[in-house]
């Protein structure tokens, strides 16, 4: 491969580019996990077949791409440049892609994605709500590039960004530019991180240690995606970014911390490493400049605490995953007693796109003034994960201080079956649940702060009024105590004794006081706990007792689950619209449905055992749940 230098990277861009308007169309299929559990691997292999088949290949070119976003409606394929969406596709479908779209001229309409009132197929990608009010930066590559080739990225202006800083620039322009852009950690914390590089630069200065950068994917809230996709589908972003973070602050070594229940973006990460060492941007004398940096991967184990800092640090060293005091910061002190720079995937993968378009342009998007504070607001884009009960889930990238309705309702197209909105977790396992009356508040850092819940990583799972919100909060404590390290007393008891509370009440053992313990035993976790873990936990209990309180009342002082969830409080009984077709008899697991044909059937109330599947698959509402 030949080596990229300063004078031909633009050459290299230009002819990938050149290449690629070669032909009438490009055919991307969606590989990202989601897409590749649905068969699109088998899809992409078919789609090839026919195209090679028809002798197509000089004028189709079939590409893998990472993620595409629209996950709930793979696997997918969009014809480019012309945006023409597919959905939901069967190996089937692509023979007739070829012959009615490709050599037709017919997009094939049965296959699109339809408006979810009129039910009128939509062309193009673009025309879909779900991506009109996007906008797109840390993702701006999705769908778009072959996260296997680095030419596909140097096509996107790829690497130009460290072309320009390493050529022409310095580190100080590059730190300069993105504490103007006042960018606040996409990993739940949100620090500013040109305060944080900067903090690290003063340490290096001080110590005389050499910097580390390191980047945390390590993600592991329920629900959450983000950062896997992004590596997913463009890794080659994080690397530039990777490579402009230590550029700024002097570090010739850097590491990816990325949890092994993540194969395909570990393997292409793996891919991307090796094809940017190959083609001289990692290394030492990138592009030909006095400047030297390379990365190694470091898989983690799965543990969710390890998503912490200085648990991340500790693991990293081969020590166990668990967190120190915060009286010295990473920066100062960090992986190896090294000043440390660790931001998570999303920030690393923003920083190409603020260096090349400046940090003022990226400042202007959000809310809040960072002209002379980067803590007085939330700038740029977050990306989502958005998931539940919801008709469009996905992963989606939306500026700061768009509103819960708007990602929800108009990205998310609402909720499905008519059902009401009741909720939405934000900010992972650790984040508050976020009631209707708060629809319409900014999505920002702080917003969501004082709401009681957290931006986090970027969880968002949506609830409607099937739930039981005590129920959720006994969910998200089960996880958190399972994944507390033990290390302090606050967490580690405090998760347990505010589990087993929940665990009573839900079952129907309540008792008056308990709600007083809840608050109690949160309070001291927040204050007590060694880490940011512990001193989260508690979100899930505070914010559904300042918002759902009734709830609470209604298990403890009634024996009543008005979310109709927790079975020891729930009867299932068939009422006089039973015509007998015994579907739900066949079903029932413990056959505890009994009655003849055409005739209004019984529940046995000793055999059943609350399952559910009688109400799921009752055509006639004729079952009562109370």
């Amino acid at each position: 491969m030949t080596q990229i230098n300063f004078s031909n990277l633009g050459a290299a861009a230009t002819a990938e580019q050149k290449r690629l308007a070669g032909y009438k169309a490009m055919l991307m299929v969606c590989t990202g996990t989601g897409c590749v559990s649905a068969k699109a691997f088998s899809l992409l292999d078919n789609l090839k077949e026919e195209i090679s088949k028809r002798d197509l290949d000089k004028d189709f070119l079939v590409v893998g791409t990472g993620c595409n976003g629209f996950c709930g409606q793979g696997p997918i394929l969009v014809v480019q440049p012309e945006g023409v969406f597919y959905q939901r596709l069967k190996k089937t479908d692509m023979a007739r892609i070829v012959e009615e779209h490709l050599i037709g001229g017919k997009p094939v309409e049965d296959l699109m994605h339809r408006d979810l009132s009129s039910n009128k197929p939509i062309h193009k990608m673009d025309d879909i709500p779900f991506f009109s009010k996007q906008k797109l930066i840390a993702l701006r590559n999705k769908g778009l590039v072959d996260p296997e080739n680095i030419d596909s990225y140097f096509a996107r202006n790829g690497y130009m960004a460290l072309k320009e800083a390493l050529e022409k620039g310095s580190p100080k322009s590059v730190l300069d530019e993105v504490k103007t852009s006042a960018l606040r950690g996409r990993g739940g914390g949100g620090f500013p991180a040109g305060v944080k590089w900067a903090s690290c630069m003063a340490a290096v200065e001080k110590t005389g240690k050499e910097p580390v950068v390191v980047c945390n994917a390590d993600e592991g809230d329920p629900g959450a995606f983000m950062d896997r996709s992004i590596i997913e589908t463009d890794p080659h972003t994080v690397l530039e970014g990777m490579c402009l973070g230590a550029y700024a602050i002097g570090a010739k070594e850097g590491f990816v911390y990325i949890r092994k229940e993540y194969p395909l973006a570990v393997t292409r990460l793996e891919k991307a490493i090796s094809q940017a060492r190959d083609r001289g941007l990692l290394g030492d004398g990138i592009m030909g400049s006095d400047f030297s940096f390379d990365i190694i991967i470091h898989r983690g184990a799965g543990a969710f605490v390890c998503g912490e800092s200085t648990a991340l640090m500790a693991s990293m060293e081969g020590r166990a995953g668990e967190p120190s005091p915060k009286y010295i910061h990473n920066v100062e002190s960090g992986y190896k007693d090294r000043p440390t720079v660790l931001n998570n995937v999303e920030t690393w993968a923003n920083i190409p796109v603020i260096v090349d378009k400046g940090g003022k342009w990226f400042a202007a998007i959000g809310t809040g003034d960072v002209s002379k504070d980067p803590w007085g607001g939330s700038s740029g884009t977050k990306v989502f994960s958005l998931v539940g009960n919801i008709n469009n889930t996905g992963l989606v990238e939306v500026p700061m201080g768009i509103t819960m309705r708007e990602i929800i309702f108009d990205v998310g197209g609402g909720i499905p079956d008519g059902r009401e909105f009741k909720a939405v977790q934000t900010g992972g396992p650790s984040g508050g649940c976020l009631p209707a009356s708060l629809l319409d508040e900014p999505v920002d850092f702080d917003t969501l702060t004082r709401a009681g819940s957290m931006m986090g990583s970027g969880g968002m799972i949506v609830m409607d009024d099937h739930t039981c919100m005590v129920d959720v909060a006994k969910y998200f404590m089960e996880f958190l105590k399972d994944e507390s390290c033990g290390k302090c007393n606050p967490c580690r008891e405090g998760t347990v004794t505010l589990y087993g509370i929940l665990d009573r009440i839900t079952s129907g053992k309540g008792v008056k006081g308990d709600i007083d313990e809840l608050e109690r035993i949160s309070r001291v976790m927040e204050a007590g706990s060694l880490c940011q873990l512990g001193a989260t936990a508690c979100n899930p209990v505070l914010s559904t007792l300042r918002y759902f309180r009734e709830e609470y009342d209604a298990h403890i002082d009634e024996k009543r689950c008005p979310g109709k969830v927790c079975k020891d409080l729930i009867t299932f009984t068939i009422n006089d619209e039973c015509n007998g077709c015994m579907v739900c008899a066949k079903r029932c697991p413990t056959n505890a449905i009994s009655g003849e044909k055409k005739a209004k059937h019984t529940i046995d109330q000793k055999e059943c055992i609350k399952c559910g599947i009688c109400n799921d698959v009752c055509k006639y509402d004729a079952v009562n749940v109370e």
